[in-house]
């Protein structure tokens, strides 16, 4: 086998690395959250104040 590749045959070495990325998923889902939520908030901000404009453009 190639000398960069390292399989342990202790698998309970896996746990920390399985840890970390079960950490890093739950924070990328939390950020992903926030991120959604804050631009439907800017979307129904935007909406209100340029609602007269949208609908002339429409109108056109």
């Amino acid at each position: 086998m190639m000398p960069f590749l390292y399989f342990p045959e202790d698998k309970s070495e896996y746990i920390p690395a399985i840890i970390t990325l079960v950490v890093f998923f739950i924070a990328a889902g939390i950020t992903m959250y926030i991120i959604y939520k804050k631009s439907k908030k800017d979307e129904k901000k935007f909406k209100q104040e340029y609602h007269h404009e949208l609908n002339e453009s429409r109108d056109k």
